[in-house]
């Protein structure tokens, strides 16, 4: 990426959402993730230098200024956002059971993907900001008045409304 001279890391991502409010299409710019992988390369820096430590501060893992376009994209386009929000990261491919749903709605996650996480983490180590369009496609398997998701019902959901996060990527980038 920074061979290719880029300025920031803008990525969408199909979330499902652990919370009422945020219904299916909604779109959140996440503020805070919590990070429940375990098998994933999470960082660059392989081996301990203990000359040159390298920690990486994430208390504000999403870049401020990147997030602010986008909410202020998302209000010039009257387009419905969530202004932040915590995502949690799981492991996947597959959906969560009810139990972990549960005890990640416990635990202030607002909705849950498979990716966002770790290559935030991976951004905060290269210096690139890096900010997120989530879209709630489902409402993952804690609410038991309806079914749980499944792959086929994240794909209508985010086709219905990939045109709202298209129009606001493309005003973000524009109003560069």
């Amino acid at each position: 990426f920074r061979q290719l001279e880029g300025d920031a890391i803008l990525v969408t991502t199909a979330t499902g959402s652990l919370r009422e409010a945020i219904g299916r299409g909604d779109l959140v710019f996440p503020d805070q993730f919590i990070d429940h992988t375990f098998r994933r390369m999470n960082t660059f820096f392989q081996v301990f230098d203990p000359s040159a430590p390298q920690h990486t501060p994430m208390a504000d893992p999403f870049d401020a200024p990147l997030r602010e376009r986008l909410i202020d994209s998302a209000r010039r386009l009257d387009i419905p956002y969530h202004p932040q929000g915590t995502l949690i990261t799981i492991e996947g491919p597959r959906f969560s059971t009810r139990a972990e749903s549960e005890m990640f709605r416990l635990w202030g996650a607002d909705i849950i993907n498979m990716s966002v996480a770790t290559e935030c983490a991976l951004a905060n180590e290269a210096g690139i900001p890096y900010a997120a369009v989530a879209m709630a496609t489902d409402y993952d398997c804690w609410k038991r008045d309806e079914k749980p998701v499944s792959h086929d019902a994240v794909l209508k959901i985010f086709a219905e409304n990939a045109d709202k996060v298209t129009r606001l990527l493309v005003d973000v980038i524009r109003n560069w």
